[in-house]
């Protein structure tokens, strides 16, 4: 199974940005799907972003199109996220995740269950 670690996260000021690292251990499957959820205080688990096929097109939430940004570099095995313009709307605890693309789609309908694998979370706190 492949583990994932995020880091990155932190305190920021809204309209500032950040950027999100998630290190991938082992030999990822060409057709992966790497994506980005994240979970607010109270709220439930929400994708936000996610590089899918061997194409590794980007994918992201209406709520993040224009501010972020979803990149993959295949050496490192590592994803980032980079966030733009945070509003205090966008704290949470944000995971890194990994799977099929099918499981992918049925976690962006809330079974999280499908996805392969998580990291532990990184919490960006957006907040003047």
């Amino acid at each position: 199974q492949v583990q994932l670690k995020e880091s990155g996260g932190g305190p920021v000021q809204p309209g500032g940005s950040l950027r999100l690292s998630c290190a991938a251990s082992g030999r990822l499957p060409e057709n992966y799907a790497m994506a980005w959820f994240r979970q607010a205080p109270g709220k439930e688990r929400e994708f936000v972003a996610a590089l899918v096929g061997y194409d590794h097109d980007p994918h992201y939430a209406d709520s993040v199109k224009g501010r972020f940004t979803i990149s993959g570099d295949n050496v490192e095995n590592t994803i980032y996220l980079k966030m733009d313009v945070l509003k205090p709307d966008d704290t949470a605890v944000y995971y890194c995740s990994a799977g099929s693309t099918g499981a992918l789609i049925l976690a962006t309908a809330g079974d999280y269950n499908q996805m392969d694998s998580w990291g532990q979370g990184v919490l960006v706190t957006v907040s003047s």
